[in-house]
């Protein structure tokens, strides 16, 4: 399955988007989130029935310029098909643009990083 990346920053009700997703799976496209208030990033989902889930990578903030990468889900119908590398794509490029530091909690998050090295993420995190 192929995804069509989007790179974009915009205001949206108060959040900021991140990356648009565009797959055949979809019923429509998908846009990541970022919820400053509640610290996560999200995607709603469709599965073409007319069913909504989310699938979110939450984080929080450990010092002034820096933050913990704490957890993604996405729901189990998602799953293996790039949903939480966009999240994680969208979280690691939040702290490039703020000029954050992190520490990375969720496994999968250090998965995605080392798996993209040529992405120059991994001096983004604190060890």
């Amino acid at each position: 399955m192929s995804f069509k990346l989007v790179s974009r920053l915009a205001a949206v009700n108060g959040a900021r988007c991140f990356t648009s997703l565009h797959s055949a799976a979809f019923s429509c496209s998908s846009t990541v989130e970022h919820d400053r208030q509640n610290r996560r990033f999200s995607v709603s989902l469709g599965d073409g029935a007319g069913n909504r889930e989310c699938a979110v990578l939450r984080y929080r903030f450990t010092g002034e310029k820096e933050l913990e990468l704490i957890s993604t889900h996405v729901p189990e119908s998602f799953r293996g098909q790039g949903v939480a590398a966009l999240l994680a794509k969208a979280a690691m490029n939040f702290l490039a643009e703020e000029n954050l530091k992190a520490h990375v909690s969720c496994w999968y998050i250090k998965k995605y990083i080392e798996d993209n090295p040529l992405l120059g993420y991994k001096d983004l995190v604190i060890t």
